[in-house]
């Protein structure tokens, strides 16, 4: 009993001794590893990067933007089915360990030490904290020094944290495959659905992701997938979370991964990217990818899917007109040619169409083949368009047979013909739908197809609301996956005409009227010691004489625009053109009044949108608002207050009225003259093409030199519109190209659809205008009895036609705000009274002094003086009543009959070159009424405005 009692003393005395030697170990170990360990308390602040969204005006998601593809979910909000799938899977024993689950760890060394030597890869014990630990403050290394860090951290995470919190930190940050970080956007982007939509089978998938994602996928290892997805339902059967029936019924559920519904989200590429780049200006890299901002774009599903539908169908229209350029590629063989077409992979810019081979060709028909084996035909009679185009732009002659556009081999874009008639061969047919439901034509039992090429040629389509400045649609090209530079705002083009309103605007504000009587004549402009003549024509190259600002708009008349900027002074034009944000800084050179300084199409909308709105300023924006991840507003681009908007309920009061905080920069009249003027353009002008529409509407067409760019911009009374077309690489269109040929009709196109369910609503007269009947010929008051066309025009108080004219013929201010360009008159009458003479030429040089040493010319700021100068007759001008308003009779001026006093304007005001600080415009006193325009006459034009 001694012997043994000494034998178990021995024992427990080697055991104590060992068992100090291994805390001190311990202690060593744990002093050792614990130098140098990450703070912990920085998961106090866990800020993990969370997805932006960016949603379309109807709610739909227009695009995301993220490092990590998370969407933070609170504990309290994460459905207990999904927490105990994943305690199931992952650690069932997480709210009673502390940190470690010291029986997990030594059932892992048993089940690992009897698998020594297999192929089963070794069993882990590391619970839900310390794989908190690894992912938040280690690395993924396998090491025993990792391990024994890990274990420290998570006992002292679990002294600092609660168990919910640990398990909001996990669950938020795991990585499950293909992108997603943390259980809501993996259920979002595996099954389309929300966590607490979530089936218990589909929640044990989820659970089963944390230990190998990509070794589980569903489309990849359905079967590997569905077994471990299996096992963590039988794990949650054990731990008691679901009942037999529910683990039964979930195992024989199949597991099918499902994409997000394509009616949920909406695709603007250019018009999302825009957004991108304003949301980095503003918050920053960090603020977009890691925040998880919410935001609210401008776009409107609707009225971009018709931007995008009408400028494809013009690009490949116009495009078509220039010829075949040749296949997508070749083959020289066709044994492998369906391994051809699956090379050339994905080309999301074809669209609707599909690639296909050319298989066989004889004189009337090619036989085309496509990756699925299917076969069809393209007809020689569809063929027509496709004639062969050079290197240098020339086109050959007409096709006569199929293998005058094909080759065996060729690898052609290809779309179904669903019509007799290509939809493409006219531009000015409308489907107003946008859909194609006839059934495909065949022929000999073969599908039959139209050949397709991308369009070389590109533009841009904006639209806006002219009030707020909110962009409804944009389009920047023909895709944003072949070329992400967006036409629309980033490509600096010359506007060409389309700048003309910002010059007769200036005019307005200098005291002109639409009925100013402007000379158009050549003229020839000295740019300068040791270069040439400027010598500017109209696109017609004829001369109309002296002609009203209001046909000089209407017609697009260069040479009117040119002497009325010279007149005016190129400085007070470009104090304009800044004002109303259409140019930075504008050259003030005469050439610059024809649109030659670049700017963008969305610059150009903004200004039309001032025009429209009655003078108050616009700053276009893609964003409405910005909400940062919990919620908060931190960007709205209306920041106006709305003290009684914040009501619980609605009492049954009037709604709050906002205040109208815009600053006016154009005084509503001048505004307003310019609307009726530029209504004018569409109804008898150069964008005549847009009265199809059938609904009051204005705008300008603006062609370049060459027709290397064309343009139409243009509005209702609440939307205004701007078209672009263009090449890249700027070329010439075509001789005929012009704005009103191929801008107006995209144009007019768009708002037949645009404005459908909205009724014909005419300009907003602002208070003060007055309308005056007058001839549209000659600006004067209409007499019964006279030529022409009678229309209602505009004019501000005190500036009404009185029967004494002036023509300006661009003397004022000549070689000072145009630089060098100083205009050249030629003869503008002869000997007979009024009669018109376009023959002879008058140099100025830069320094304003004449070099024909003919007659004596006006002095510096005077306007010439013509003896035979006629005067237009003023008889008492006789209004009818509309609509039951008795309208203000307003008789001529008392004035002398002859001419206007040198260097006056009509009303006795006197010119002046520029304008160097911005106008106040006063508050127009409603003296007089407004004379409402009546119905359309039956001539067709109406004959009152």
């Amino acid at each position: 009993m001694t012997r043994l009692t000494r034998i178990l003393s021995f024992l427990v005395g080697i055991f104590m001794v060992l068992a100090t030697i291994g805390a001190i170990g311990a202690w060593l170990v744990y002093e050792h590893y614990s130098q140098g360990l990450p703070d912990y308390y920085q998961l106090a602040a866990y800020d993990p990067p969370v997805t932006t969204r960016i949603y379309a005006g109807d709610g739909r998601l227009l695009a995301e933007y993220a490092i990590e593809n998370r969407v933070f979910v609170p504990i309290k909000v994460i459905p207990k089915r999904v927490i105990n799938a994943f305690l199931a899977a992952e650690d069932k024993s997480f709210y009673t360990h502390a940190g470690i689950d010291i029986p997990g760890l030594v059932n892992a060394v048993i089940v690992n030490l009897k698998n020594y030597g297999s192929d089963k890869r070794p069993v882990g014990a590391s619970t839900i904290t310390q794989q908190v630990t690894k992912n938040f403050l280690l690395t993924n290394e396998r090491s025993i020094d990792r391990k024994i860090k890990e274990a420290i951290l998570a006992l002292r995470i679990e002294k600092a944290f609660s168990k919910d919190r640990i398990l909001e930190l996990y669950l938020n940050q795991i990585y499950l495959g293909q992108g997603n970080y943390g259980v809501a956007a993996a259920a979002l982007n595996y099954f389309n659905k929300s966590l607490d939509e979530l089936t218990v089978p589909e929640a044990a998938y989820l659970a089963a992701l944390p230990k190998a994602p990509n070794n589980y996928s569903i489309t990849k290892y359905p079967e590997a997938a569905k077994e471990r997805r299996d096992w963590v339902i039988s794990r949650m059967l054990e731990d008691g979370h679901i009942t037999e029936a529910e683990a039964a019924e979930a195992t024989a559920a199949a597991l099918v991964q499902k994409a997000r519904s394509g009616e949920e989200r909406f695709e603007a590429d250019y018009f999302a990217e825009e957004v991108r780049r304003e949301l980095v200006q503003r918050f920053g890299e960090d603020g977009l990818y890691k925040k998880g901002l919410t935001v609210k774009a401008t776009v409107d599903p609707r009225l971009q899917e018709i931007a995008d539908r009408i400028l494809h169908k013009h690009l490949v229209s116009y495009d078509r007109t220039q010829g075949y350029r040749g296949p997508l590629g070749h083959t020289d063989s066709l044994d492998e040619w369906k391994t051809t077409l699956a090379k050339l992979g994905a080309i999301p810019w074809l669209y609707e169409w599909q690639p296909a081979m050319v298989l066989g060709v004889d004189k009337g028909e090619a036989r085309i083949g496509f990756l699925d084996g299917h076969e069809g035909l393209i007809k020689l009679d569809d063929l027509a368009w496709a004639r062969r185009r050079s290197p240098e732009g020339r086109l050959g002659g007409a096709v006569k047979s199929a293998a005058d556009v094909f080759k065996v081999g060729d690898v052609i874009a290809v779309e179904a013909k669903v019509s007799d008639k290509d939809k493409l061969d006219d531009v000015e047919e409308l489907d107003v739908n946008g859909n194609m439901v006839e059934k495909q034509l065949k022929a000999e039992g073969l599908p039959l197809y139209h050949l397709r090429q991308v369009p070389e040629i590109s533009g841009a389509l904006i639209a806006m609301d002219p009030h707020t400045g909110r962009v409804l649609a944009m389009t920047g090209g023909w895709s944003y996956k072949q070329s992400e530079f967006n036409r629309a705002t980033q490509a600096m083009r010359q506007p060409g005409s389309s700048f003309k309103p910002i010059v007769y605007l200036a005019a307005l504000e200098a005291g002109y009227t639409p009925s100013t009587i402007i000379l158009d004549a050549p003229i020839a402009i000295d740019q300068g010691p040791g270069l040439p003549l400027w010598q500017p024509e109209n696109y017609e190259k004829n001369f109309r004489g002296p002609a009203t600002m209001r046909q000089g708009l209407q017609h697009s008349r260069n040479l009117m625009t040119i002497r009325m900027a010279q007149t005016i002074g190129m400085a007070k034009v470009a104090e304009v053109a800044e004002r109303m944000g259409s140019v930075d800084k504008l050259q003030q050179t005469l050439a610059m009044s024809l649109g030659a300084q670049e700017t963008t199409a969305l610059r150009m909308v903004g200004a039309y949108a001032e025009i429209v709105n009655g003078g108050k300023k616009v700053v276009p924006t893609f964003i409405d608002r910005v909400q940062d991840a919990q919620g908060w507003t931190v960007y709205r681009h209306d920041e106006r207050k709305c003290d009684g908007c914040q009501a619980s309920a609605y009492d049954g009061a009037p709604p709050p009225q906002l205040p109208d905080e815009r600053p006016q920069v154009l005084d509503p009249a001048n505004a307003y003259q310019m609307v009726s003027m530029l209504e004018g353009v569409v109804q008898r002008g150069t964008a005549s093409a847009v009265k199809a529409v059938g609904k009051p509407l204005a705008g300008k067409t603006g062609t370049t030199n060459d027709g290397r760019d064309v343009w139409f911009v243009g509005f209702s009374p609440d939307l205004v519109a701007g078209v672009y077309l263009g090449f890249d690489q700027p070329r010439s269109l075509g001789a005929k190209a012009t704005g009103g040929r191929l801008s107006a009709p995209i144009f007019r196109d768009f708002m037949i659809e645009a404005l459908k369910d909205e009724p014909a609503t005419p300009f907003r007269v602002p208070p003060g205008v007055r309308l005056v009947k007058v001839n549209e010929a000659t600006g004067e008051r209409w007499v019964a009895g006279d030529e022409g066309l009678a229309i209602w025009e505009a004019f501000k108080p005190g500036t009404e036609p009185t029967g004494q004219q002036q023509i300006i013929e661009g003397y004022a201010n000549y070689g000072q705000d145009a630089g060098y360009g100083s205009v050249i008159p030629t003869g503008p009458f002869g000997q007979g009274q009024g009669e018109y003479n376009d023959s002879g030429t008058t140099i100025i040089d830069s320094t304003g002094v004449y070099q024909d040493g003919g007659q004596q010319q006006p002095t510096y700021g005077q306007q010439p003086v013509y003896g035979q100068q006629p005067v237009y007759p003023q008889p008492q001008p006789q209004f009818p009543t509309v609509q039951g308003q008795a309208p203000i009779l307003i008789p001529p001026q008392p004035q002398p009959q002859g001419q206007v006093p040198v260097g006056q304007l009509p009303g006795g005001q006197v010119p002046q070159p520029a304008y160097p600080v911005q106008p106040q415009y006063p508050v127009q006193q409603p003296q007089a009424p407004v004379l409402i325009p009546p119905p359309a006459s039956s001539g067709g034009d109406s004959g009152l405005y």
